[in-house]
């Protein structure tokens, strides 16, 4: 391709801001990027924005490369034969590539009286008004929060660290993603806290009220209020556009992270399902995703063949308060392993996290290129499982 070429860059999080700094490395790219916020949010910081201590908003001008130019608008449609973004704010920007990193929030609960009465946590919006929900109410009511990954355990722990009357209603296993000794960790630090866990199948939510949470078990909870922490869901904007998505809605690609529909759209972070085979939701996926995307459009600007992903992981790190918290290493794979690190030092490893997280975008904002990722060839045997089966079962049904 010769003549300059535009990128357009969907989605300010993590993956989209590591995409389009990544793409200054050519000076015949132009990197625009489209957020509905004109300021970046730290989504892992959320709960501590619900706790009071952090408002998780970072100033886009100390983590976005000087040469990408912010749009700040959400895209109601992109138009795949015309190659551009219809704003919501009226107009449309052009493209010759689209880096596709839309995030993910709340997911729909789908269960009686949740979207009503339970207040998510998934956006800024959503946090900024459960701050002000959980203010309103008196120390010694009643907080449930519904979700046990991390977001649950880190509000819950948050809160009580606070004084709250928490309890932490699981709906099955106390952090799925843990290692039983991880989870013992865990579970020690909430019962410090006074937090109550409920968790087994008859802790699932069946219907939410103004004032309580009905279980499975029959039990009712009197509830001021109820947090939803319970799944994510991805924007619609691919699959309203015509694209191929997969049954959350993410951006069906292949292993290059390229549209299967449309080589000129890549995607990035949570809306990515490369080969329907998705990575687990994190901030540690989303960066390394978002500079696999950059580097795909690179290489077909180039006339290079983009590579496959090639990701792998180092664990999970969840926040207990503000004086403990955990990290659980796993394998390359993402499969926990028996080694964490608990208690204060596994609080400093957290907020350490946290801030290279952020600082990992501006260095490649001022050295793009920079970012590196351990590898996992795992992934690729996984593939090869997966399309065998899928193989062997058309040759069976044949």
């Amino acid at each position: 391709m010769t003549g300059n070429t535009d990128v357009v860059v969907v989605g300010g999080g993590y993956a989209g801001v590591m995409a389009a700094n990544r793409l200054t490395q050519r000076d015949d790219v132009t990197v625009t990027l489209i957020n509905p916020r004109p300021a970046f949010v730290e989504r892992i910081r959320l709960h501590q924005l619900v706790g009071g201590s952090d408002d998780a908003v970072v100033d886009y001008r100390e983590i976005l490369a000087e040469g990408v130019r912010l749009v700040a608008d959400t895209v109601t449609r992109i138009d795949t034969a015309g190659r551009g973004v219809a704003l919501a704010g009226g107009g449309t920007v052009g493209y010759d590539y689209l880096i596709y990193a839309v995030g993910s929030g709340s997911a729909d609960p789908r269960v009686p009286g949740a979207a009503e009465f339970a207040y998510p946590i998934a956006t800024l919006e959503e946090a900024q008004r459960l701050r002000s929900v959980v203010a309103a109410v008196p120390a010694t009511d009643a907080v449930t929060v519904v979700g046990a990954g991390p977001t649950g355990i880190e509000t819950a722990a948050e809160l009580a660290e606070q004084g709250r009357r928490v309890t932490l209603v699981c709906g099955g296993v106390l952090g799925p993603y843990l290692h039983p000794r991880g989870r013992r960790s865990v579970a020690k630090r909430l019962a410090k806290l006074g937090v109550t866990v409920l968790d087994g199948p008859g802790a699932k939510v069946t219907a939410v009220t103004r004032d309580a949470v009905r279980l499975h078990d029959g039990r009712t909870l009197p509830s001021a209020v109820t947090i939803w922490t319970a799944g994510f869901g991805v924007p619609d904007l691919a699959g309203r556009s015509g694209l191929s998505t997969d049954a959350l809605g993410r951006l069906l690609t292949d292993e290059t992270l390229t549209s299967v529909d449309d080589a000129r759209i890549i995607a990035a972070g949570d809306a990515a399902a490369p080969s329907d085979l998705p990575f687990r939701m994190s901030c540690q996926a989303a960066t390394r995703i978002g500079a696999h995307a950059a580097d795909t459009v690179l290489n077909r600007i180039a006339g290079e063949q983009p590579a496959s992903i090639n990701l792998g992981f180092f664990g999970q790190c969840i926040s207990l308060g503000r004086r403990a918290g955990i990290f659980q290493f796993a394998a390359k794979d993402d499969t926990a392993i028996r080694l964490y690190l608990g208690g204060r030092p596994g609080a400093k490893l957290k907020e350490f996290v946290c801030r290279h997280t952020v600082k990992h975008l501006a260095d490649e904002a001022r050295k793009p290129g920079s970012l590196t990722w351990v590898k996992d060839d795992k992934r690729r045997q996984a593939l090869r499982a997966e399309r065998g089966e899928a193989a062997a079962t058309v040759e069976r049904a044949a």
